[in-house]
C-alpha cells in the first residue's frame, strides 16, 4: 500500500518563486519515485525558518489537523531539518517525519545495485543519521517499514552513537577496498588508451535513453528520478570507425545532501576520468536553465569543467515555442529519433577533429596491425592504396597524447 504523504515547505523572501515552485515539484516527483502519494502541500511564508520548529506555531497546529483529516502516514519537509527541528515536529505531528535529504537517500538505497553503490548509500545514511539520532522523536520509536527507513534505517535507529560510528568505520574500510578495485580498472582503461565519453545531466533528462539508443544496451530507462545509480560503461563506434567507451552516470540534482555528494565522489569521478562529456538537458523542462547551472556547478566542483563538452538538448518533440541554447557547442535532438542520433555521432567526431592533431602518413601493406590501430583509435578521414609507392596513405586526426604519435614520427609523411 502506498504511503500517504503531506509536504511542508517554508518560502522565504529571498527565494525566487520559480525556483521555489520547481523545488516543490521535484519533491513531489521524488515522493512518487519513493513509492508514496502526495495528498497535500502546506506552504508557510516566513522571513526566516524557525530555528526550533521550522514552522510557526499556528501553522504546526493547522498541519496536525490536516494529518488527522487526511490520514497521513508521512510528513516530508522541503528543507533539511536539524536534530531539534526533527524532534519537535515529530512529537507535535505524531507521525513519521523526514526531510528532502532523507528522501533522496532513501531512493538511492532502493536504486543502488552494485556493492560500491550500496556501501556509498549506507555511509551517506549513517553520516546523515549520526547528528540527528536524538532528533527522531516519539514517532521513530514506533518505527516500522516505509519511506525514509530503508537501507541502514531498518536497523534499530535508537542504538547508541558508538554503534553507528563503528559501522561508519567498517563501511569506509570496505568502501576503500571496492574503490581501490575501481581505481585499478580505471588505470587499466587508461593504460589501454581507451577514449572515454561520459554522459552527464540533471536527473530524468534522458541520459539512460540516449545511452541505450547509442549502445543498444539495457540501462534502466524510466520516467523517474535517479533511474540510474551505478555507472554503466559500454563500447560504441563512431561513423569513421573510431572506437570509444561511453559511460552513463547518476543524475544530478539541486540541493543534493552533502553526505551524499561526499560519498558519491567516486561514482562521479567517472566523469573526471572522461576525455569528452555529453551533457544531456531536458530542453522541454520549465526549469532547464537552473538544471544546466546545477550540472555545470557540480562539474566545476569536480574540476571537470575543462573537459571538451557537447550539450545535447533532448526531448525536442516536447519543446513549446522558440528555443535558445545556453551552451555551445550544442545539438537539439530527440533520443528516439535515429537520424538525430546519427547526426549526434557525426557532431562528436567534428568536435574531436577540432581538438585533435591532423596527421598524414604512409603505412606499408605488411603493417596490418598499425593500419588496424589507426582505424580503431583515431578518426580516419581518408585511406587509400598508392600503387606507385606500394603503400597505404592514411589521413585523419588523433589525440596529441596518443602512443601512435611516436609511430608517425618514424614514418614518412604522405606529402613527402
Amino acid at each position: 500500500m502506498t504511503e500517504r504523504i503531506l509536504i511542508i515547505a517554508v518560502k522565504q523572501p529571498n527565494q525566487k518563486q520559480e525556483r521555489f515552485d520547481s523545488s516543490l515539484e521535484e519533491l513531489k516527483s521524488l515522493s512518487k519515485t519513493a513509492g508514496g502519494t502526495v495528498q497535500q502541500v502546506v506552504i508557510q511564508n516566513r522571513q526566516r525558518i524557525h530555528p526550533a520548529n521550522y514552522l510557526g506555531e499556528g501553522k504546526i497546529d493547522e498541519i496536525t489537523e490536516e494529518i488527522k483529516d487526511l490520514d497521513i502516514d508521512l510528513v516530508i519537509s522541503n528543507d533539511e531539518l536539524s536534530a531539534g527541528q526533527l524532534r519537535n515536529l515529530s512529537n507535535r505531528f505524531g507521525v513519521r517525519l523526514i526531510d528532502r535529504s532523507q528522501l533522496i537517500l532513501d531512493i538511492f538505497a532502493q536504486r543502488a545495485q552494485t556493492k560500491e553503490g550500496k556501501l556509498q548509500v549506507e555511509l551517506a545514511q549513517l553520516e546523515y543519521m549520526l547528528p540527528r539520532l536524538h532528533g527522531q522523536g516519539e514517532a521513530m520509536s514506533r518505527l516500522g517499514a516505509g519511506i525514509g527507513t530503508r537501507g541502514p534505517g531498518e536497523t534499530k535507529l535508537e542504538t547508541d552513537q558508538r554503534h553507528i560510528r563503528r559501522r561508519i568505520y567498517d563501511v569506509k574500510r570496505r568502501l576503500k577496498l571496492v574503490v581501490g578495485q575501481r581505481e585499478q580498472y580505471r588505470k587499466r582503461r587508461k593504460t589501454n588508451q581507451a577514449f572515454q565519453i561520459a554522459i552527464v545531466g540533471y536527473t530524468n533528462a534522458g541520459k539512460s535513453t540516449l545511452f541505450n539508443r547509442l549502445t543498444k544496451g539495457q540501462s534502466l530507462e524510466e520516467d523517474q528520478l535517479f533511474a540510474t545509480l551505478d555507472p554503466l560503461t559500454r563500447q560504441i563506434q563512431l561513423p569513421s570507425g573510431f572506437q570509444t567507451l561511453i559511460t552513463d552516470t547518476v543524475g544530478f540534482l539541486q540541493d543534493l545532501p552533502t553526505a551524499l555528494i561526499a560519498s558519491f565522489r567516486s561514482t562521479l569521478e567517472e566523469v573526471t576520468e572522461a576525455d569528452f562529456i555529453l551533457h544531456v538537458v531536458d530542453a522541454a523542462h520549465l526549469d532547464q536553465v537552473q538544471h544546466q547551472k546545477t550540472v555545470l556547478d557540480l562539474l566545476s566542483d569536480l574540476n571537470a569543467e575543462t573537459i571538451p563538452t557537447l550539450t545535447v538538448y533532448n526531448k525536442k518533440d516536447l519543446i513549446n515555442g522558440d528555443f535558445i541554447a545556453m551552451q555551445h557547442p550544442y545539438m537539439v535532438i530527440s533520443a528516439f529519433d535515429q537520424s538525430d542520433l546519427n547526426q549526434l555521432m557525426f557532431k562528436i567526431e567534428s568536435i574531436l577533429k577540432e581538438e585533435w592533431d591532423f596527421y598524414s602518413v604512409k603505412i606499408d601493406p605488411e603493417e596490418g596491425k598499425n593500419l588496424d590501430r589507426l582505424a580503431r583509435e583515431t578518426i580516419v578521414t581518408q585511406r587509400y592504396f598508392d600503387e606507385e609507392g606500394s603503400t597505404y596513405i592514411v589521413k585523419g586526426y588523433m589525440r596529441s597524447s596518443h602512443p601512435l604519435k611516436s609511430l608517425l614520427k618514424e614514418k614518412p609523411n604522405s606529402n613527402d
